[in-house]
């Protein structure tokens, strides 16, 4: 450290004696976050000494008024920089003709890369470590009840700055996720090009899904046919084989050739053809995202690690917190149960792609021809769908007026990859819904995909446009925006005008929210066990980390679906897409289902929109005590564990 303690010593006893041991707290915290920080580039000792001296802020009024100057100028930059980001990566993200060289050259750039640097060397950044202490994730639990909300504003202003991260480091961590991103956007399996062992193509010509969101989908849909089980089993190989990467490179994202997953064998024109194999590009690009992360390491000292972070910065729940509350689905004596009341209504053996068995949904009798004829009717376009997102939000239970002032803050536009939404982060924007839209239209699933990201998008304008603090904006962490996702998807049906949900369906949403909790929770813990093996093995290459993973997901699975399942060593969990992109991303989905719920069962009978608007207002809380104040609770997996219960109960009489 380039202040030695002696300086900062000197500097404290100098602030205690101008300002009084009233200010002790603030003033031990401030000098020590601004030393921590302090080079040699920024002034000598006794610069620092000097601008402790004349910048740190005693009176509560200017303190006050220099927060409210910060609010205003980080909104600004925060503001149009993700703006910047937003334009740089539309040829990238939205489907609208080949992506050119420049293009991935502009979705790699981070404009932001080099402002840490500048804040810095500004002495912003300084000013805001003097005055505005940094609290860890156990002192917000510990304090954070008894704050007001001022008290919780100036704390997230204390988070501003909890590194110093070169703009080498930024930059790199950008390139590597926006490489994996256009390589999982494009990662499209032709299903009407798969042939079986008898040289039949089960699914029409031209049927095309993305890995692994639209091939699971593809999955979870044919169980409304009498005889899908055929075309789960063949994409279920195929899932394998990218897992695996012996998938023919020539089958990804082409058309030309037919492919016999089982036997992994290539035809063209009738006749078999020599193939080459994907080589390993799936687990390069999640080892080029993990290296990136981890040169970040040595610039946060208080969280030397990309899972730290990611657990008790990001989501501000500590990874043993949110793997408790994935054990208590895993192991729960309702999970066992429901998977034998799925094999009853299958009457067959589960099979390992019965994770993503949708039986329980109202949607899973209909078959996919009617409800894409039902969003076609309705929706026929994306224009459409944007023109009607105020009704929609009214049908949802949002007043007229607040339907119409949020559906003016969101764009809706055609996704590349499967669909995400885009939030402003200054209130002058607009928030972007994209989904995926095949070339005859909208279809069930592009328009499930897009309440999806409704739910997100709606979120992202209320706790924007309703916070009474700029730097409390938001929700506590992705879980939660996640939860409102899931909560808005689950009234697809009811946008299409199907019948109102009865006391039956409730039953059978509890378990089918188990079981899709059930199945995410492992895949979660696939992911956090994957950036474990990787910080022990930092130096592993593509191949080794291949193996890996599959190790990963067979354990994961041994332990927590072998018993229920019947058969081991499956490697079905590894297939998620947002494992190579997303950068330990998926354990908010299972956190995301247990909150959805807690929610969904707090709203029933009240005006989500209303109640949306309350939650969303209270901004960035931490989790548990935003949940407090959302439903009366911490995030707990007790509420959809006991209505699952009442659920198999019910099926017993």
């Amino acid at each position: 450290m380039f202040i030695d303690k002696d300086v900062q010593d000197g500097i404290r006893e100098y602030l205690l004696g101008r300002y009084g041991d009233d200010l002790k707290q603030r003033i031990d915290r401030g000098v020590r976050q601004a030393a921590a920080f302090w080079s040699e580039s920024d002034g000598s000792p006794e610069e620092f000494v000097k601008f402790c001296q004349l910048s740190f802020i005693a009176d509560p009024e200017r303190l006050h008024e220099l927060f409210q100057r910060l609010e205003v100028n980080f909104e600004t930059l925060h503001g149009h920089l993700n703006r910047i980001r937003l334009e740089f990566n539309r040829p990238l993200h939205l489907d609208q003709g080949e992506i050119l060289a420049i293009d991935q050259r502009f979705g790699q750039l981070d404009p932001a890369a080099h402002v840490s640097d500048d804040l810095f060397a500004g002495k912003i950044a300084f000013e805001v470590l003097l005055n505005f202490p940094t609290y860890s994730l156990a002192e917000k639990a510990e304090l954070g009840p008894d704050w007001n909300r001022r008290d919780w504003a100036y704390a997230r202003c204390g988070d501003l700055f909890l590194s110093r991260l070169p703009a080498r480091a930024s930059q790199n961590a950008a390139a590597a996720l926006s490489e994996a991103e256009t390589y999982i956007s494009q990662y499209n399996i032709h299903l009407g090009n798969l042939v079986d062992n008898e040289e039949q193509a089960p699914f029409p010509a031209g049927l095309k899904r993305i890995s692994h969101w639209g091939l699971r989908d593809q999955i979870k849909a044919l169980y409304a046919d009498p005889k899908g089980l055929a075309g789960q089993e063949m994409i279920h190989e195929v899932l394998k084989r990218i897992i695996q990467q012996d998938i023919p490179k020539s089958m990804i994202d082409r058309d030309q050739y037919f492919w016999n997953p089982f036997k992994n064998r290539v035809f063209k024109d009738g006749r078999e053809v020599s193939w080459t194999p994907e080589p390993n590009s799936r687990y390069m690009h999640l080892l080029n995202v993990f290296k990136a992360m981890r040169d970040m390491d040595e610039f946060y000292p208080s969280l030397p690690s990309h899972i730290q972070r990611k657990f008790e910065l990001e989501r501000e729940l500590e990874e043993p917190a949110a793997s408790s509350l994935l054990e208590d689905i895993l192991t729960s004596a309702e999970v066992r149960e429901t998977a034998a009341l799925i094999a009853t209504r299958l009457d067959r053996d589960l099979r390992p792609f019965d994770i993503w068995y949708n039986g329980f949904k109202p949607r899973a009798k209909v078959p996919e021809e009617e409800l894409d004829r039902r969003v076609r009717q309705r929706f026929p376009s994306l224009a459409r769908f944007e023109k009607g997102l105020g009704a929609t939000l009214q049908l949802l239970g949002f007043a007229p007026a607040g339907a119409a002032a949020i559906a003016e803050r969101i764009v809706v536009e055609p996704a590349r990859g499967a669909g995400h939404a885009w939030g402003a982060q200054m209130r002058a924007e607009r928030s972007y819904l994209r989904t995926r839209v095949d070339a005859g239209g909208m279809n069930y699933q592009g328009f499930n995909v897009a309440m999806h990201e409704l739910g997100h998008c709606v979120e992202q304008v209320l706790s924007l446009q309703h916070a009474d603090s700029y730097l409390m904006s938001g929700v506590p962490n992705t879980a939660v925006t996640e939860a409102f996702a899931f909560i808005f998807q689950n009234s697809d049906l009811r946008v299409l005008g199907f019948p109102e949900t009865t006391a039956s369906a409730r039953r059978l949403q509890a378990l089918d929210t188990l079981w899709m909790t059930y199945e995410i929770a492992g895949v979660a813990l696939v992911d956090m066990k994957t950036w474990e093996w990787l910080y022990r093995n930092p130096g592993a290459k593509p191949d080794s980390l291949r193996r890996a993973v599959m190790s990963c997901a067979r354990e994961v699975w041994n332990k927590y679906y072998a018993p229920v399942f019947g058969v081991r060593d499956q490697v079905i969990l590894a297939a998620y897409s947002h494992m190579i992109d997303a950068a330990l991303y998926l354990p908010d989905y299972p956190l995301g289902h247990l909150i959805a719920f807690q929610l969904a069962s707090y709203l029933q009978g009240k005006n989500l929109g209303r109640e949306m608007e309350r939650m969303c207002r209270a901004g960035r809380l931490t989790p548990q005590l935003w949940m407090k104040n959302a439903v009366g609770e911490e995030i707990s997996a007790k509420p959809l564990l006991a209505a699952a219960r009442e659920a198999l109960e019910a099926f017993k009489k």
